[in-house]
């Protein structure tokens, strides 16, 4: 069984940031290896702890994206600039969104989402960033939104046709969607690059007042070939550090 590279999303420890100088080294001496989704302006402070940059977000906006035409040019302006700063700076990934539904079936999304990726994907190869779109739940947290199902994701992947074209897979997100959440990352693990997590409900702590296993969880990606990273994006209730502690540890798994 592998080990599990933990890494924290910036959004949720922000006020820590604002008030702790040395937070990338209070992450690091919990176990994190990695701080992602951060201002460009904290990369310097992250590096300079050891820690790792492992995604950012690679266009505008989660609601307007790749499953409208229109939005193409732009998007494709965005990914190249920002694939090029990724392979620059080290970062293995980059985020992608398909937009809401506005009323458009799932086949023409998948379609024209496709469409879009390929726009840039080579360049993605060549620079070997992987473009990740990310699976939303649209029943709570992003009404409308059009990639909130492990299927719908994998028929993008296979459209796209690239390795450099996968998944990330939010725990959170997809056990409001879809549940089953061991079998499912099983059966697509070839197809996701990136994992979040959060308690449901609430998306708030991995504690014992939300009910997903995080430790079955961590335990089944580390049991496949999965090399990437699995990042905590949680609103932390009570002590923001003590929260942070507990997320390592429901999720130190393997070596």
């Amino acid at each position: 069984m592998g080990s599990i590279k933990q890494s924290v999303t910036f959004w949720p420890i922000g006020r820590l940031a604002a008030s702790t100088p040395d937070y990338a080294a209070r992450l690091a001496a919990i176990g994190f290896v990695a701080v992602e989704m951060a201002p460009e302006n904290q990369w310097p402070a992250i590096r300079a702890a050891g820690l790792a940059i492992p995604i950012f977000g690679g266009h505008g906006s989660l609601g307007d994206g790749l499953n409208k035409r229109e939005n193409h040019d732009r998007i494709e302006r965005e990914l190249r600039a920002n694939i090029s700063k990724a392979a620059a700076n080290g970062i293995p990934s980059l985020i992608v969104f398909s937009g809401n539904r506005r009323g458009q079936g799932d086949d023409e999304g998948v379609a024209i989402c496709a469409e879009g990726l390929r726009r840039v994907i080579r360049q993605a190869e060549d620079e070997g960033v992987t473009l990740c779109m990310e699976l939303l739940n649209s029943r709570v947290d992003h009404p409308d939104y059009q990639c909130d199902r492990t299927p719908w994701g994998v028929r993008l992947c296979e459209a796209v046709g690239s390795p450099r074209c996968k998944l990330l897979y939010d725990i959170y997100h997809m056990q409001i969607m879809e549940g089953d959440l061991i079998r499912t990352i099983r059966n697509n693990i070839r197809y996701i690059g990136h994992f979040h997590t959060a308690g449901n409900p609430g998306r708030h702590n991995l504690d014992d007042q939300q009910e997903i296993h995080y430790p079955a969880v961590m335990r089944a990606i580390a049991s496949t070939d999965y090399d990437g990273y699995v990042g905590h994006e949680f609103g932390p209730v009570g002590d923001p550090w003590e929260a942070l502690r507990q997320a390592y540890e429901a999720c130190h798994v393997g070596d």
